[in-house]
């Protein structure tokens, strides 16, 4: 069975992770990953005269595996296999796998570069059999890898890895896609770290596009590099050198710095060291013709050099923090002269604490050189409050990058978020090409105001129910049914506070809402389920889903109430938990992939002898996965009857138990039947029956031991009928497996898998609605429930109470 790419994930991350030990993540991520890339490349091209990487004679993965155990398996790692496949590939250096400063010293090394090796040798992660249209499993799951490891790294040294949700933006949002791009068609990094970016920008591209990236870190070039090779981005040139000080010519004959279409980036924030090394005064590239950047601080030395290696008509995009917004002194000087030229088209404001490196909110600076000389504006979007915690950080949601990138696409100016700013505004005085996003962008949100009036006298404020205006647009009569008015300006509850949710929810015009919507989202769902239903082996995954998603936002973009975007997102994230693994299983093999599947297994672990336990099935229905079919849903569809009889076995099973329970609990006080027994089971009250019998025990006692003995049996006897039956259930089942037909198949993943999760999904929203004015209406009701005279009348009351009770205590006089 073909690899699914979300238990591949975990699976590695679990495996490698436990192998770590005390070594740091960011030197534990080289080996892992070197390890992922010699298996794929064995697995790929191995004995591929022709292939894009060549896999030279004994130096495979299989040949790593024939060193598990020998006393030598690091140093011939280097020697025999990483060191050929460098030579071979014009590679850079690969980890010493013989590092006892890293790996252990003597059986240490041996044991942990051994067992590294077992966990990649699995007859699961067979890679040449991943090979659906657009499937970047094994990319994927090295950027997967790279996440976590940036994640454990802590921030000093998260800087190998851009948050993918991050990349994608920037790639969306220089304007690149599969029509206006070609073999022609240049793209660069001047930081390209890991190369996520660069892959990102391919994935627009549709790969129709030459890769150029260049990295400080030789280890971290190393790793974009056969990041590149994972993705099938063979061809991409990454160079290992200082951007700013030796700028790598790539090969080219011009003067200058290469020149390049698209060219996106995430330098190291505020470098302090930018300098050294480069000639500022007489820099050969001319990057400073617009400014020179403070001796300590790189931010704007990056942006100068991506500049000047952007074509006349170039486009590029790069994250920097957020105050080379709003920076004086030089950094101003250099911020007015690029505004000046028109050169920045966009400002995007992204949420802070989104980098491994750092917790600084930073931003996404837009550049454009085309017709840079006619721009009268540059647009500004405000995405800081849009995030999911994630751990310790913060992460864009599916619904936040879509939300970005279609209202960049569209220049959408939306309340709150996003705006048109023109340079005449910029340039203002007052402004001073301060580009610092608040100032142009409000994003406060209105305050709720306390009304004296309503606290004095009492009534909710009228402008108070105005502003649940979109709901009574919607629903005319239900603002008569549940208010009323006090008196001028002011109105008062019809309903108990306790009934405010259950009149909404039975409320005709809230029901026929609610209908309407169903109805309405059913036609989309039918529609989506025939296109669904007519996939076939080596359909366009990427270009299939991506209709759904932009169905799904179009049908719900004039929806008063429900946000198109969090539909968006129970889709994405169901796309990334579930779907995604149905649909390369159907790319890859048809719908027969759904006759297949798996007994699980329990890893074994390593025990105290070094040595790794063996793997064990996992027993009964639990361990059984199917690769796009759970058992749950095959016994929901052909084996109803035998569940019910199962369940009412299992409620057999709690009656039983609940009354064996009672007699206990009843029969083991001090003075209690069995309180002379040590123990009580089944075979000591039987011997504890005998003796009383024979001692003519009164008839009442016996019959409370008997009838012990009978609940006791009865559970033994429904334990095994239970046990029988999930026996017999697993038997139908699996043989159920390789009889399903492609049409059984479609119906139970489309329509009782794929669709109900959306049907879900749409309730949850309209739940969100219903409870978002209920409460609201609470709120308001509690705060203005009572006015402030009747409160001191009260108060009052109360004192004198208080104080009659003190006197008949004589406390007081």
């Amino acid at each position: 069975m073909a690899i699914k790419k979300s238990e591949l994930y975990s699976s590695l991350w679990a495996s490698c992770d436990e192998l770590r030990g005390g070594m740091d993540a960011s030197q534990y991520k080289d080996y892992v990953l070197t390890m992922l890339f010699v298996k794929y490349i064995s697995d790929k091209y191995k004995g591929d005269p022709y292939g894009a990487i060549t896999v030279p004679e004994n130096a495979s993965f299989d040949d790593m595996v024939k060193l598990i155990g020998n006393a030598e398996i690091g140093d011939k790692i280097n020697k025999q296999i990483l060191n050929p496949i460098k030579e071979a590939n014009k590679l850079n250096e690969f980890p010493d796998f013989n590092d006892d400063n890293r790996l252990g010293k003597g059986k240490d090394l041996v044991d942990t570069v051994s067992n590294l090796v077992r966990i990649f040798n699995d007859t699961s992660l067979d890679f040449s059999g991943n090979s659906a249209e657009g499937d970047d499993i094994l990319g994927d799951a090295y950027e997967y890898l790279m996440r976590h490891f940036a994640t454990e790294s802590g921030k000093s040294k998260g800087q190998f890895y851009t948050p993918a949700e991050v990349s994608r933006v920037l790639a969306k949002v220089i304007g690149i896609n599969q029509k206006n791009s070609s073999n022609q068609t240049k793209a660069y990094d001047p930081t390209c770290g890991s190369g996520s970016l660069l892959l990102k920008v391919m994935n627009e591209a549709g790969k129709n596009i030459d890769l150029y990236g260049q990295e400080k870190e030789t280890t971290t070039a190393n790793l974009a590099h056969m990041n590149m090779i994972l993705h099938g981005a063979e061809t991409a040139t990454i160079v290992a050198d200082n951007t700013l000080s030796r700028p790598s010519k790539f090969n080219s004959k011009e003067d200058g710095l290469p020149k390049f279409d698209y060219v996106v980036a995430n330098p190291p924030f505020s470098l302090k060291s930018w300098s050294n090394g480069v000639s500022i005064e007489n820099d050969e590239y001319n990057r400073f013709a617009l400014g020179v950047p403070p001796e300590k601080n790189g931010d704007y030395a990056f942006l100068l050099h991506i500049l000047q290696s952007m074509k006349a008509n170039g486009k590029g995009a790069v994250v920097l923090p957020h105050g080379v917004l709003f920076r004086g002194n030089a950094e101003g000087e250099i911020r007015k002269n690029i505004l000046k030229k028109g050169y920045i088209k966009a400002i995007i404001g992204l949420p802070a604490n989104l980098f491994y490196g750092t917790g600084i909110p930073a931003c996404i600076i837009v550049l454009d050189k085309e017709n840079a000389e006619n721009r009268k504006g540059l647009f500004m979007i405000d995405a800081s409050k849009d995030f999911v915690k994630d751990g310790n950080k913060n992460r864009l949601r599916e619904q936040d990058i879509r939300k970005i990138t279609d209202v960049f696409d569209a220049f959408a100016e939306v309340p709150k978020f996003s705006r048109m700013v023109s340079m005449t505004e910029i340039a203002d005085p007052k402004n001073d090409y301060n580009l610092n996003i608040p100032r142009y962008v409000d994003t406060q949100e209105a305050e709720d105001i306390q009304d004296l009036a309503g606290h004095l006298l009492g009534g909710i404020p009228e402008k108070d129910v105005d502003g649940l205006q979109a709901y009574w647009d919607l629903f005319p009569s239900l603002k008569a049914d549940l208010f009323s008015p006090a008196r001028e300006g002011y109105f008062e509850l019809k309903v108990p506070a306790e009934d405010v949710k259950t009149t909404i929810f039975n409320h005709p015009e809230f029901v026929d809402f609610n209908r309407k919507m169903h109805d309405d989202f059913d036609k989309w769902l039918h529609e989506q389920q025939m296109k669904w239903n007519s996939l076939e082996k080596g359909f366009g995954i990427k270009e299939s889903f991506e209709i759904s998603t932009q169905t799904i936002l179009d049908h719900f973009e004039n929806n008063a109430l429900v946000n198109r975007y969090s539909m968006y997102q129970h889709l994405m994230q169901y796309w990334n938990e579930v779907m995604q693994d149905d649909f390369y299983s159907i790319s890859m093999d048809g719908w027969k992939a759904g006759n297949e599947y798996i007994r699980l297994v329990i890893k074994g672990k390593k025990g105290k002898d070094g040595k790794m336990a063996q793997d064990k099935d996992i027993p009964g229905l639990a361990g059984i996965e199917g690769r796009m079919i759970t058992p749950e849903m095959m016994i929901h569809y052909f084996f109803k009857e035998e569940n019910a009889s199962l369940q009412d076995l299992e409620n057999q099973l709690n009656l039983t138990q609940e009354a064996l329970a009672e007699i206990e609990e009843e029969n083991n006080e001090e003075e209690g039947v069995f309180s002379d027994l040590e123990k009580i089971n089944l075979k000591n009250v039987k011997d504890f029956y005998k003796i009383r019998k024979a001692e003519n025990a009164s008839r009442e006692e016996l019959k409370y031991i008997k009838n012990y003995i009978d609940t006791q049996e009865a559970l033994g006897g429904i334990t095994k009928l239970i046990k029988i039956a999930k026996e017999n259930l697993e038997i139908k089942v699996v043989a159920q497996y390789p009889l399903l037909t492609d049409a059984e198949i479609k119906d139970m993943v489309i329509n009782h898998k794929w669709t109900l999760v959306l049907q879900n999904a749409l309730n949850n929203e309209q739940g969100k609605l219903s409870q978002k004015l209920t409460q609201r209406i609470k709120e308001l009701a509690g705060r203005y429930q009572q006015a402030l005279p009747a409160l001191e009348t009260k108060t009052t009351e109360a004192s004198r109470k208080v104080m009659a009770h003190l006197q008949k205590m004589g406390l007081v006089w």
